[in-house]
């Protein structure tokens, strides 16, 4: 992969004393990789010079599974529910709120709702609020938009067919709820914020970056090459500092989207929890990304769609990168099998923080031990790498560690407590390539990129407290984007 802006000459840059898989030295960058490490670094070979204090060298962090564009969005939209917002009293006076602070005519975008906030949020509920203002507040699945009258209005959206290929809710009465599930794709272009991309971007580029994070794989399952182009026109803007590999529906073909500065990933297969498809029709979207050479990531957050994902991979046979994307609910059978297939799993530990307490109301007692393993998929030899799945998750990934290691919920609840990870495990999740996500890790060598994240205390430090607090500056192909 190659990043955005990377033609650009940096520095030759010595770190003097830094903790490299525990030995303090120093370590020389130059052209964007590493080409030195040692005890006596020579001093006049670099133009830059930087006193480490011992602190831990470690390569830079990838997030395997965000979603950049919607990240961006939500940095400007309100949070519609827990922990942030936990009732309806809450979640009005937010909208209020941001009513009254933005210009008119402007969409109010609110993120993250859970219907434990208000259990049938509708438009009627949103036009009491906000009745003059489009608004749309998104379900924290990412799969559900609820409207209110003026939205739809704008969308001019006034019946089920309204929105092809879509779940579009209506009451007794045939009127619209305002709740539409799976119309990105459609109504994308209707929502425009007025704000530019680029800027929003290059915003959470910047904190991941603080976070340590080098590299990103976006999730997204874009249709085509024009969905896309926001996210690719950034990157090549050189908004997105990270190194970028995108996913795609299963029939993007490379030729059109294996673009600088951008690689194509394997295809996002989703097995919707609202219109759960048939084995048939997930055989014939993987056969659509082989046919393609891709490999496929298959959406699964629920144990129906685990099924209907193995058995559909068992009649087309699993291929190198084949990958199963949250595993939120993997019991030891399945775990067993999926070991079996050879396929890898990516998950987000930090949901067991940040939704654990709403998991331990609506999930079922016999599932909730199960919910995104960690622990009992590698001891049965399942490769397995993190991810925060920003914004619907909390995009800083050492919350995600953390969360790994302790398989706690935000109360302090214990969530499948045989499932926690020893911290350099943790890291471990989020130390693997775009292309190799499972591993091996990556490491500081001779010949790596000058991808690498420095921090404030050594390695072993670092790993007691697994905070992104610790992150001292980040490199990105030998440039500077975070710290000094």
């Amino acid at each position: 992969m190659r990043l955005a802006g990377a033609h650009a000459v940096h520095p030759p840059t010595l770190l003097h004393g830094v903790d490299v898989d525990g030995r303090v030295c120093d370590v020389g960058i130059v052209e964007g990789a590493v080409r030195y490490i040692g005890r006596q670094g020579d001093r006049r070979a670099y133009e830059v010079v930087i006193d480490g204090g011992g602190g831990g060298l470690i390569p830079g962090l990838h997030d395997h599974h965000l979603h950049v564009l919607a990240l961006a969005a939500a940095r400007a939209s309100v949070t519609a529910g827990p922990p942030d917002v936990m009732s309806g009293e809450e979640l009005g006076r937010a909208l209020s709120d941001a009513d009254r602070r933005l210009p008119p005519g402007i969409w109010l975008r609110a993120v993250a709702f859970h219907e434990s906030v208000v259990p049938s949020l509708d438009r009627d509920w949103l036009d009491r609020v906000v009745p003059d203002r489009p608004v749309r507040v998104q379900h924290r699945s990412g799969r559900q938009w609820i409207l209110n009258s003026r939205a739809l209005e704008v969308c001019g959206l006034h019946s089920p067919s309204s929105v092809p290929d879509a779940s579009v809710d209506c009451d007794a009465d045939g009127r619209l709820t305002g709740r539409i599930t799976g119309a990105d794709t459609a109504l994308r272009h209707l929502w425009s914020t007025g704000r530019s991309i680029d800027d929003s971007v290059l915003r959470v580029s910047r904190e991941l970056a603080s976070y340590g994070v080098t590299g990103l794989t976006d999730a997204t399952p874009f249709a085509g090459p024009e969905d896309m182009e926001p996210l690719i026109g950034s990157a090549r803007a050189g908004a997105l500092l990270q190194h970028l590999m995108v996913m795609g529906a299963p029939a993007l073909r490379p030729s059109a989207a294996d673009v600088d500065p951008a690689v194509l990933g394997p295809a996002k297969l989703v097995i919707a929890d609202d219109s759960i498809p048939s084995i048939d029709a997930i055989v014939h979207d993987i056969l659509a990304a082989r046919s393609l050479g891709r490999s496929v990531a298959v959406h699964c957050v629920t144990r129906i769609a685990l099924v209907l994902c193995l058995a559909a991979l068992e009649e087309t046979g699993v291929v190198a990168g084949d990958r199963i994307e949250h595993g939120a609910v993997v019991d030891p059978g399945f775990a067993r099998q999926i070991a079996r297939m050879g396929l890898l799993v990516v998950t987000q530990p930090n949901f067991v923080f940040e939704r654990g307490d709403n998991y331990l109301i609506d999930v079922e007692e016999a599932d909730r031990q199960h919910l995104y393993p960690c622990a009992s998929l590698i001891a049965v030899g399942v490769g397995v790498a993190g991810s925060t799945d920003a914004p619907f998750g909390h995009p800083d990934p050492w919350r995600a560690m953390r969360a790994a290691t302790e398989r706690r919920t935000a109360s302090g609840k214990s969530i499948g407590s045989d499932e926690r990870v020893s911290a350099h495990s943790a890291l471990g999740l989020f130390l693997g390539t775009a292309s190799a996500p499972t591993g091996p890790s990556r490491r500081i060598a001779i010949g790596s990129p000058a991808d690498v994240c420095l921090l404030h205390v050594p390695v072993s430090e670092a790993l007691r407290s697994l905070s992104a607090g610790n992150v001292r500056a980040t490199w990105i192909q030998g440039r500077l984007v975070h710290g000094n």
